[in-house]
């Protein structure tokens, strides 16, 4: 009891970040999304700097790359989704009724089994209510944003600040995290530092690694399809590469749609089929033999059914947010109860044997 009234100051302290976090959470924002960019481009700096670059030269270096990067896929990819887009939109009630009169039958006749029809009214009847609430919900933005300028000049104002913050914490990365570790008490600095380097390795393996396989992934089956001229092939490719996030989750999403896509597009015709069958094909090889063995490897340690259910809860319990969350909380957590499984495997409770009752 003693020892928790003279940790009084600590327990204040956190007291007092928690209810900060909450008190400023409508401006936090540009901040959580500067740190995780900084966080992103950090051993890049780094390794920069080992190259001889002074730390001011090395993250405006990166910082320049990442902006025309970002720039330059808005300018080429932003026109190209809006045109596949609109192409969609155009097409979906006629896709909807090539899938009752063409495509289940096709599958029937092929695969001997009965499918049900879609339900067009049923559907016809949703995508109305859908557009008119979204129709609905975009008015009153509008009106909003019409009524008090201020409002969007401030999200305008907070977005702004996404590159700075990202450029300045990039500056001053590696003192910022030798100050938090001065904080740290010194009989605790040891086990906390050791946490910290396994959270670490866990978390650039998810944000950096899982990130840059998805992001090849989207590109490889994007380019793939687009090739073998799918006209929504930017959309599907770059869809499957975000469900990538879940194991098999992405190749499935996007098998199914560009299938449905190509047969809707050609007829039923096998050939479109084996030329999307053979890019998903390709997608997954380097996958599972180049892209996951050099980028991530084994150390976010979470089966496939962990890491779906890691996903489902997250959205349960946050949303989309909780979603995107999900892994490396969860990764996270796999490290502490690492180690809680190896104290436990050394604690006198467990290695504790009952005396032999006959002796």
């Amino acid at each position: 009891m003693n020892t928790l009234l003279n940790r009084w100051p600590i327990w204040l302290s956190a007291g007092v970040i928690v209810w900060l976090l909450y008190a400023l959470q409508s401006i936090l924002m540009p901040f959580f999304a500067g740190a995780l960019l900084a966080y992103l481009c950090n051993p890049l700096v780094n390794r920069l700097t080992q190259f001889g670059f002074k730390r001011t030269t090395a993250v405006t270096s990166v910082f320049s790359v990442l902006l025309l990067s970002v720039v330059a896929v808005l300018v080429f990819l932003l026109p190209v989704l809006w045109r596949q887009f609109i192409y969609l939109e155009t097409r979906l009630p006629i896709l909807l009724r090539w899938i009752n009169r063409q495509g289940i039958p096709w599958l029937e006749k092929t695969f001997k089994i009965d499918l049900d029809r879609l339900d067009m009214d049923l559907i016809s009847s949703w995508l109305t209510s859908y557009w008119q609430e979204a129709g609905t919900a975009a008015s009153h933005v509008m009106t909003r944003v019409m009524q008090s300028s201020l409002d969007i000049m401030s999200l305008l104002g907070l977005i702004s600040l996404v590159p700075v913050v990202t450029f300045y914490l990039l500056l001053d990365w590696d003192k910022l995290i030798n100050n938090i570790r001065e904080l740290i008490p010194r009989h605790l600095e040891p086990q906390i530092s050791q946490l910290s380097h396994e959270c670490n390795e866990v978390l650039s393996a998810f944000l950096r690694g899982q990130l840059i396989v998805m992001l090849l992934l989207g590109l490889i089956y994007a380019i793939g399809l687009q090739l073998i001229g799918l006209k929504l092939g930017i959309i599907i490719g770059l869809l499957a590469g975000l469900a990538s996030i879940i194991p098999y989750f992405g190749f499935i999403v996007g098998i199914i749609s560009a299938s449905i896509a190509a047969m809707f597009q050609t007829g039923l015709k096998l050939d479109p089929l084996i030329n999307v069958w053979i890019v998903f094909a390709v997608g997954q090889i380097l996958e599972g033999w180049v892209l996951q063995p050099y980028l991530i490897g084994d150390k976010i340690g979470l089966p496939p059914v962990g890491v779906i259910f890691a996903v489902m809860a997250g959205g349960q319990l946050f949303g989309f947010i909780g979603m995107l969350l999900a892994l490396p909380v969860a990764a996270i957590i796999m490290v502490l109860l690492h180690h809680a499984h190896q104290r436990y495997r050394q604690s006198e409770f467990y290695q504790r044997q009952e005396p032999n009752s006959l002796e």
